[in-house]
């Protein structure tokens, strides 16, 4: 019998037809760190199901040939703000497995929302609080026929009577233990990186875009932006009113010890590297910088894409990121008022910061994507058409724009929930690109209008011919033709066609 089955779930029902050739199937972060963390102590396996999409049988019957004492379900999606609508897949996956095994979840939306999700969801078994490090350990360490987990901090779980039950909170892995008690990512349980592949900028538009793998080299954030939930991760307090940015917590592991995953990863033929750090350069001389000086002592040839803040980068830093590989910076802008963006807590940076910092990039040889939201508290229509104009002139390499939505565990859910404003009732309707996506109104904008403003300026910007006519210079005429095939791929709402 296997100690524990980690099971990846798969989003890619939620982003229509561009799951045929543009999305990207990623590497399951967290599914590899839980995983490493108790295999020196059990036996665990992982089972990804964005790689392997079995149809409801040939699955079953999988689960049942690895004769899992656990099954553990990690729904963080593509990004940890994608874990509410990863719980589309991850729920329909467990519903087929019901009786038949212990069955746990782990990922951002149930650490958000522990009890309602033991509520809505009667074939799952129990649901870890937050980051779920030691609760895990501690679950593998019990007698599980009892169903006696009173003991077990950081979970809510169904007693005998099938009662649903809140414990204690349990503590997250101290900076001081990053490198001990996580000690980096399984790969090598995972489907060959060969299966991996990254977004479709990230490769320059090109088709080769594996082998590709996804990895941490911090957690959390320290700010607190009032639509985002990546702080509920580190929830150290219970109660379903608290919200990710009372945890905004930054913890990193050495630079030594994040060398040798990638180590790893370079000698199985990865180039193609997603760092998926909220914050990769929040405090760079302790962190992002020293593991920049290692990897390019090793010569290694990688193509790095991360994430930034426009008021975290420095000029000094550029020439080593590029050297290191670091070849696209995301920066979420969000909004080009100021005033949007004091509204959510994003910061006070002025428009010519926004400017001058891409130029500041750009001019290293590194590629901009700059994000964007739709809907936000404050914002018009007119303001998102603004966000437009302004995102066309700065004609960046790539570019993304999300409606606003309320994510369970942001202060915009609480704040939602508290107004009684519309937000959604299916896992599937928080997913940003589905068919079903239901958008946060503000007192300005209407949910529908909202999600139509967004698909309208996505297309917009990628069939711009300023934009088009630099990524032929910068990436060639293949970029192009794939800009141009993904761009006539038609996304349906049900809000705005019924």
């Amino acid at each position: 019998m296997l100690d524990l089955l980690i099971i990846c779930p798969s989003a890619s029902s939620l982003y229509q037809d561009l799951k045929n050739d543009f999305s990207a199937k990623e590497t399951n972060i967290w599914a590899g760190l839980l995983a490493n963390s108790v295999r020196n102590d059990y036996g665990v396996q992982i089972y990804d199901l964005e790689v392997e999409r079995p149809d409801p049988d040939d699955f079953v019957k999988k689960v049942a040939d690895f004769k899992p004492r656990i099954v553990l379900f990690v729904v963080t999606g593509q990004n940890p703000n994608a874990s509410s609508a990863a719980m589309h897949g991850a729920t329909e996956a467990s519903r087929l497995l019901v009786g038949d095994y212990k069955i746990v979840f782990v990922g951002p939306h149930v650490n958000a929302l522990p009890v309602q999700t033991l509520d809505k969801n009667p074939e799952i078994d129990i649901v870890l609080t937050n980051e779920g490090v030691y609760a895990l350990r501690n679950i593998l360490a019990s007698n599980l026929s009892d169903n006696d987990l009173s003991d077990i901090k950081g979970i809510a779980y169904r007693n005998k009577l099938r009662e649903v039950k809140l414990n204690g909170p349990e503590q997250i892995v101290p900076q001081s233990k990053m490198d001990i008690e996580l000690p980096g990512v399984a790969y090598d349980l995972m489907p060959s990186l060969d299966n991996y592949r990254t977004s479709h900028w990230h490769s320059n538009y090109q088709d080769i875009r594996s082998p590709f793998a996804s990895i941490y080299t911090s957690l959390g954030c320290s700010f607190k932006c009032n639509f985002c939930m990546i702080n509920i991760i580190n929830r150290t307090e219970n109660g379903e009113s608290k919200y990710a940015g009372m945890f905004n917590h930054f913890r990193y592991w050495s630079a030594e010890h994040t060398i040798k995953q990638l180590d790893y990863l370079a000698n199985n033929g990865v180039k193609h590297i997603k760092i998926a750090d909220e914050l990769f350069l929040n405090n760079p001389n302790k962190h992002a910088m020293p593991l920049c000086d290692l990897i390019i002592e090793r010569g290694y040839d990688f193509n790095i894409w991360a994430y930034t803040r426009v008021n975290t980068v420095r000029e000094n830093h550029l020439e080593k990121l590029k050297k290191a590989g670091v070849n696209w910076l995301a920066i979420g802008i969000e909004n080009v008022k100021q005033n949007v963006r004091q509204e959510i807590e994003k910061g006070v940076f002025k428009d010519s910061d926004i400017s001058t910092v891409v130029k500041m990039i750009e001019s290293a040889d590194i590629n901009v994507i700059q994000n964007y939201i739709v809907g936000l508290p404050g914002e018009t229509v007119e303001d998102a058409k603004a966000n437009l104009d302004f995102a066309l002139e700065l004609n960046c390499a790539a570019y993304n724009v999300y409606p606003s939505m309320a994510l369970p565990g942001s202060q915009l859910y609480k704040d939602a929930c508290e107004s009684g404003k519309q937000i959604p009732t299916e896992y599937s309707q928080f997913g940003f690109l589905s068919y079903d996506c239901i958008p946060l109104s503000n007192n300005i904008m209407s949910a529908s209008e909202i999600l139509s403003v967004r698909d309208e300026n996505w297309k917009k910007y990628h069939t711009n011919k300023k934009f088009l006519s630099e990524t032929k210079k910068r990436f060639g005429k293949e970029a192009v033709n794939n800009i141009k095939n993904m761009s006539n791929i038609e996304l349906t709402r049900k809000i705005l066609h019924g």
